[in-house]
């Protein structure tokens, strides 16, 4: 979004007597070709007797000429103007087929009329010399001006001069130091000289302080700035005159405003006459203020209203702990890379090298934050249809009571890096920790590679096999790719080590078993996967032992502190090893892989024996001096364990954040982890080709719950969940302001009203039994409730509040107490994530003193119409601010005016004849596709050709105007404002290889008009564009959120209608959606 600036300018030459002024020139006004707004411009003279005439020199500059009739004592300048800075993109420009490349010859006619620009001195020996060291090999055009503008800056350095006049190209070489003027000049000789015409411009630099600081180098000015400068201009045929700053080593932008461009300097001085002999005292002024700015994501807040902001989070916190209620929030905020925005990893594949390294790095870096005398593990994550493997996942542990887990970091082997462990110290490593289980060593199996299988399957490759496979990427091939791996690395070598292993909760020991093979030694599954995951447990007689998990809602008595985890009788010799019918068949493993020795744990269900069990690792690491990396099971579920983890998810990093019982804790965690991520080039935001913004796409779901089952508010107070549902149905605006850019019924997030026809009235039944059953059986909620929040296709976790861990008495690691809120988009920046979490703690806390026993609302078609408008969803939003407030919570509606502008990017406003329009992305739900089948399977795609724009007008009088675009009547719709009206407007953007209306064209353009129906013409209106109108072909994303806004920008024109006399717009009735305009019904008319 622009920030709109008042520069102020003042100068003053003060006489010590009256004297006579001959006419003076002032060149401090704005040139017509200025790319900033001018939203307004005053010249104030002294004395103020004086005659002032406005001109325009041959170059086209504007210029005051002064009289002045009577003598003065002082003479003085004073400029204001107001000026809106937008994101100017210097190279969103065309360039002539025949000047693509450089060096070019301008066209006969072309260099007749640049003839000025063209004038060369005869260049001194240094400026010749200088000459003879640029790059004149045959280039794009482009890069050789970056190029020789870069040569420029890093050759010539910067200094303030005084001193009227500018140095001569000679001079400012062989000093190698110049002011601004001075190395702009040198750039206008040294492009005339190589052919190209160039121009000397005078004006003003305008640098406001950078919201955020780069890591990468300098981040501009440390305060709003302003000043005088100067830079050249050249001529490139198709692009007109581009703008290049020496000084900086920049293309010119948006903080640059010429007020003279001339071939010579001499013409572009500010002020230029000349004075009676009279001493004289000469001061100037120069500043620029901030007078105009909207919400953005890199600066959503300024410090008052962020001040405020915390002060109302601890009123909330303390109102909370005042109620009792024991409210913990977590979440899982996701984030995506800054460097590499395009690769596969970073947009739909789960798993990446990069995605990789960089979690691994977040978390060891949040490690040092939150997780003191914590564990690292590398565990398994989820395993999806059609995935070779399990994911990754990555853990960190440390416990609530602040007694350390592992108490010598060192002994952890860092992953990133290939060590030198082999098998032996492998089996010297388990060997020692099962004589500290008391476990005998003959339980201790040796794990070998199938050679058979591997024979038989290597037998069966394509002799071509190794030239073929780097080209294929099927199931079939990954699965060949794994056999050679593991056929190169030898088929009769040990591979690890296994000891099979349990813990006895009740007698506080560990359990083990010989475990006997057909064959005579264990062969693992095939496969290259760590061999905790390749047992051939199938291999084994007798029954699996089985002990119950325990019940995560049952009382936990307080942990052993870290130095009695060996003492006796937590290592005893009693029935810690047993042959029986019933046989072990989990088993710890150990081997070395990446030259690392790793350590798979078992799955152990009792929080006491996990804790005995890395006691046991750490200190068989620090008597064997072997590092390990800690991979396997996670541990037990356990209210006195705190863990987050990062898993991988399509396109995103997922970091599962353990919950914040208090509202200072979120800002601390929220902050650390956000600055966290920044220092590593992760961001929590995403930009579209055409420039739009969007969150990284991976969501930020919210979890709500207590400290533990016990605890939570949910299963304490029912009516809790139920008001949270009926609310959420009620305010459309909740489910759609914080969303994601997929919304509607295939979303990941669905309303309950977004599937079946029936649900609402479904739902109202179960209202009706939970209101009947306030003091019931914790799992209460779940039976009534489990079957009405899910999504078409009866998923429990796709919809939008999912409650499948809240208590599901069938699953232990469903009876957590926590529901998770999933149509919360990722925030870009940490204190919008911070007051969506302070907002939700208000909720609770409202319907915790208050439960809201309202009705499900049939919004019927309203909820894909007038929903999908910005207008609807803030002013429904704005209702809950105005409920919140009402229940002596003191948000104010404009602190979520960052989410409206980042959920809603303004596309442009125009003005006209008293009127406004403006435009604002506004929300579509995308259709899922029929199946289609591919090289992974079959899979059913999502139609995203369809976009939607919402036109809001002002000052608009329907009795004698229509508002139409493209030729059909928009049906405005009118707000709460008097003459202020508001649409949508619907059309195919582009045109997919599957898609829902495949033979629809897409339309490129949407020109609004205001249609008079009085004179029967528009009287004007504006132009939106799908894609840059001037047919660059963007090929990349864009790298950052200015390059993102000037691509916003450019697809807006505010001119463009319909020539005149015409009929008036063509009206179409659509009753099932009468806010919007769908032009996907009128292409073929």
């Amino acid at each position: 979004m622009s920030i709109r600036v008042a520069l102020s300018h003042i100068t003053t030459y003060q006489y010590d007597k009256s004297i006579k002024l001959s006419p003076h020139v002032v060149r401090l006004r704005p040139a017509p070709h200025t790319k900033n707004h001018i939203v307004s411009y005053s010249l104030n003279i002294l004395p103020e007797q004086k005659f002032l005439n406005w001109q325009q020199d041959p170059f086209g500059n504007y210029l005051a000429r002064l009289v002045f009739p009577e003598k003065t004592n002082i003479l003085q300048v004073a400029v204001d103007l107001v000026t809106d800075l937008k994101v100017i993109n210097p190279f969103d420009f065309f360039v002539e087929e025949y000047a693509e490349n450089f060096p070019f010859t301008y066209d006969k006619v072309l260099k007749k009329e640049l003839a000025p620009y063209l004038k060369v001195k005869k260049p001194g020996k240094l400026l010749a010399s200088y000459l003879k060291t640029i790059d004149i090999e045959s280039r794009r055009t482009v890069e050789f001006l970056v190029a020789l503008n870069a040569k420029v800056y890093s050759d010539v350095g910067y200094v303030i001069r005084m001193e009227p006049g500018i140095q001569t190209p000679e001079f400012t070489l062989s000093s190698r130091m110049g002011s601004c003027r001075d190395s702009a000049y040198l750039l206008v000789q040294i492009l005339r000289n190589m052919g190209l015409a160039a121009r000397f411009v005078s004006g003003y630099l305008i640098q406001l302080k950078a919201d955020v600081k780069s890591l990468d180098g300098p981040s501009g000015a440390e305060s709003d700035f302003t000043d005088l400068h100067a830079w050249a201009e050249v001529y490139i045929p198709g692009a007109g005159w581009v703008g290049l700053d020496p000084t900086s080593g920049l293309f010119t932008g948006e903080g640059h405003i010429p007020l003279a461009a001339t071939p010579e300097p001499e013409s572009a001085g500010p002020i230029q006459g000349f004075a009676e002999k009279s001493k004289v005292e000469f001061s100037f002024h120069m500043g620029v203020e901030r007078v105009l700015e909207t919400p953005r994501v890199t600066l959503p807040y300024q410090d008052d209203d962020w001040n405020r902001i915390i002060r109302l989070g601890d009123s909330i916190d303390k109102r909370i702990k005042k109620n009792d209620i024991r409210l913990t929030i977590g979440g899982e905020p996701t984030f995506v890379s800054t460097e590499n925005r395009e690769a596969p990893e970073w947009n739909f594949d789960a798993l990446g090298f990069e995605k990789y390294s960089k979690s691994e790095q977040l978390i060891k870096r949040l490690g040092k934050h939150f997780a003191p005398g914590g564990l690292l593990q590398y565990g398994q994550g989820k395993w999806y249809p059609g995935e070779p493997l399990p994911r990754w996942a990555m853990i960190s542990y440390w416990r609530k009571d602040g007694e350390p887990i592992w108490n010598h970091p060192y002994l952890l082997a860092d992953d990133r890096y290939t060590g030198s462990a082999t098998t032996e110290d492998a089996r010297r490593f388990i060997s020692v920790l099962g004589e500290y289980l008391r476990v005998p060593t003959t339980s201790i199996h040796t794990a070998y590679e199938d050679n058979l299988y591997y024979l038989w399957q290597e037998a069966n490759l394509p002799a071509e096999t190794e030239s073929i496979l780097d080209d294929l990427n099927t199931y079939d091939e990954m699965e060949r790719k794994r056999i050679l791996k593991v056929v190169d690395s030898g088929l009769h070598r040990e591979v690890g080590y296994t000891l099979p292993l349990d813990y006895d909760v009740v007698n506080q020991s560990w359990k083990s078993d010989e475990w006997i093979f057909r064959r005579g030694k264990m062969y693992l599954i095939p496969g290259d996967s760590p061999i905790g995951l390749r047992l051939p447990l199938h291999s084994l007689g007798g029954k699996q032992s089985f002990s119950p998990p325990e019940d995560p809602a049952a009382p936990k008595p307080n942990l052993p502190k870290a130095k009695e985890l060996g003492q006796s009788p937590f290592f005893t010799t009693t029935a810690s090893y047993t042959i029986a019918e019933e046989r072990t068949r989990t088993a710890l493993c150990v081997e070395p892989r990446n030259g690392n020795i790793r350590v798979f744990l078992p799955p152990i269900k009792s929080l006491e024996g996990w804790l005995r069990l890395i006691y046991a690792i750490e200190q068989t690491a620090l008597g064997t001096d072997i590092p390990i990396v800690l991979e396997g099971y996670e541990a037990p579920q356990d209210p006195r364990l705190n863990r987050f983890k990062i898993t991988p998810d399509p396109g995103v990093i997922e970091v599962n954040f353990h919950p914040s019982s208090s509202f200072g804790e979120i800002v601390e965690k929220t902050k650390i982890l956000y600055e966290e991520a920044q220092q590593l080039r992760l961001t929590a935001e995403k930009f579209l080709m055409d420039g739009r913004h969007s969150g990284t796409g991976g969501g930020n779901h919210i979890t709500l719950g207590g400290a533990s089952v016990g605890d939570s508010p949910f299963l304490r107070k029912p009516s809790l969940l139920r008001s949270l549902v009926a609310y959420w149905q009620n305010h459309p605006g909740l489910s759609y302001l914080f969303s994601g850019m997929f919304i509607g019924p295939t979303s990941q997030s669905p309303r309950i009203d977004e599937g079946r026809n029936d649900s609402l009235h479904e739902l109202k039944i179960a209202f009706q039994q939970i209101d009947s059953n306030r003091h019931t059986s914790p799992w209460m909620l779940d039976r009534v409730l489990r079957n009405i929040l899910i999504d078409i296709t009866g998923n429990t976790h796709r919809t939008e509040i999912s409650i499948d861990k809240l208590f599901d008495p069938g699953s232990p690691t469903g009876r957590l107490g926590l529901i998770e809120m999933r149509a919360f988009e990722m925030p870009p920046h940490y204190q919008m994530s911070v007051i969506q979490q302070a907002f939700m703690m208000a909720i609770i806390c409202r319907f915790w003193e208050d439960p809201y026993y309202g009705n499900p609302i049939n919004w019927n078609t309203d909820l894909h119409d007038r929903f999908m408008l910005p207008y609807f969803v803030y002013r429904d939003f704005k209702e809950v601010i105005l409920d919140l407030q009402n229940s002596g919570f003191g948000f104010l509606s404009k602190d979520f005016d960052p989410f409206f502008e980042f959920r809603f990017p303004q596309y442009g406003i125009c003005y006209l004849d008293g009127m406004e329009i403006e435009l604002r992305m506004a929300l579509e739900p995308w259709n899922v596709l029929g199946e289609e089948n591919t090289a992974q399977g079959t899979s059913r795609g999502v139609d995203s050709a369809t976009e939607r724009v919402q036109v809001k007008v002002k000052g608009f009088h329907p009795d004698r105007y229509r508002l139409s675009c493209n030729g059909y009547e928009v049906p405005l719709q009118a707000t709460s404002v008097h003459n202020e009206y508001v649409a949508g407007v619907r059309f195919k953007a582009w045109t997919p290889v599957f898609t829902l209306h495949p033979h629809l064209p897409a339309q490129q353009s949407l020109v609004f008009d205001v249609y008079d129906t009085w004179n029967h013409r528009a009287l004007g209106g504006c132009t939106y564009h799908v894609s840059h109108p001037g047919g660059l072909s963007y090929q990349t994303i864009p790298i950052n959120g200015y390059e993102a806004e000037s691509r916003r920008i450019s697809r807006f024109w505010t001119h463009g209608h319909k020539i005149g006399k015409s009929l008036p717009p063509v009206r179409l009735e659509n009753k099932a959606f009468p806010s919007t305009l769908d032009l996907r019904m009128v292409t073929f008319k």
